[in-house]
């Protein structure tokens, strides 16, 4: 019986194949995944190119049906169009009508999750203002640069408030500023106890808006664990971020940060150390 101490996600030996080719073969792409997931935890999906994150984050979105297993939301209490509705999805390869104004588009994907018309376009202003594209809101979403896109793209999976967050290579494409709203799209979202499901190559989002990662290898689940378990690991691999340092500082800074007066912001695993992670798996 479903409850509200029903995990989020619960998957149980979910597979996925397609079948393509002239003898219309079957190809496995995901194999015996097992996901348990609270409400308002946050889990982070990584693996090399062809592991199977998108199409592990499609499954959870509804977009395909898995070959075999079982794959439960929200403890089963919500079924069809009602469960969509309180999924945000963001594709890597999402799309949207070139034709439309951003504006319109924010409306038209709100109403469609439930939203009241009379929120709706309340609610799309408000989201495009968060993501700095209020003075695009009368531009047609073709006349959009990449980043611009991705940014809308954060704000219609969020536009309706959902309870559960799929996002695939978010901050692809974002600058330093793009980078800046998802965080604090992120925050929201967590403040109100969303839960998130989040596919990427990028460290910082893994290790900032995570607390469990997944590690995918060749459709198979080959890791789980804390971020800082399975990324932390690997000797020379660590990285600072600091500033307020001149070129001299920066030269310095092997020997201590702080010594030359700069502000350490962040310590942890560099991109080696995924490398290094895959690189184990394929032993």
């Amino acid at each position: 019986m479903a409850t509200m101490n029903s995990p989020a996600i619960q998957a149980r030996g979910l597979e996925q194949s397609y079948r393509s080719g002239l003898l219309w073969r079957a190809r496995t792409v995901l194999a015996d995944i097992h996901i348990e997931l609270a409400r308002g935890g946050r889990l982070g999906l990584v693996g090399p190119n062809g592991s199977g994150k998108s199409t592990l984050l499609r499954l959870i979105a509804g977009v395909e049906r898995p070959s075999r297993g079982e794959l439960i939301l929200f403890g089963g209490a919500y079924k069809g169009g009602e469960l969509r509705r309180r999924i945000g999805f963001l594709p890597e390869d999402a799309s949207f009508p070139r034709e439309l104004r951003a504006q319109e588009t924010m409306e038209l994907l709100a109403s469609l999750r439930g939203v009241p018309r009379s929120a709706a376009r309340e609610r799309s202003r408000e989201l495009l203002s968060a993501v700095g594209l209020e003075r695009a809101a009368a531009t047609t979403l073709g006349r959009f640069s990449r980043g611009m896109l991705r940014r809308f793209g954060l704000a219609q999976a969020m536009v309706h408030e959902p309870e559960l967050i799929l996002l695939d290579e978010p901050t692809a494409g974002l600058d330093a500023q793009g980078f800046a709203v998802f965080d604090e799209l992120l925050a929201r979202a967590r403040a109100r106890g969303a839960s998130l499901v989040i596919a990427s190559h990028v460290l910082t989002d893994l290790q900032t808006h995570c607390d469990r990662l997944i590690v995918l290898h060749e459709g198979g689940a080959a890791a789980s664990g804390a971020p800082a378990d399975l990324l932390g690991s690997e000797q020379g691999t660590t990285m600072l971020e600091v500033e307020g340092l001149d070129s001299a500082g920066l030269e310095a800074v092997r020997e201590t940060v702080e010594a030359r007066g700069g502000h350490l912001l962040m310590r942890g695993p560099s991109t080696a150390a995924l490398r290094a992670l895959y690189r184990r798996l394929s032993q």
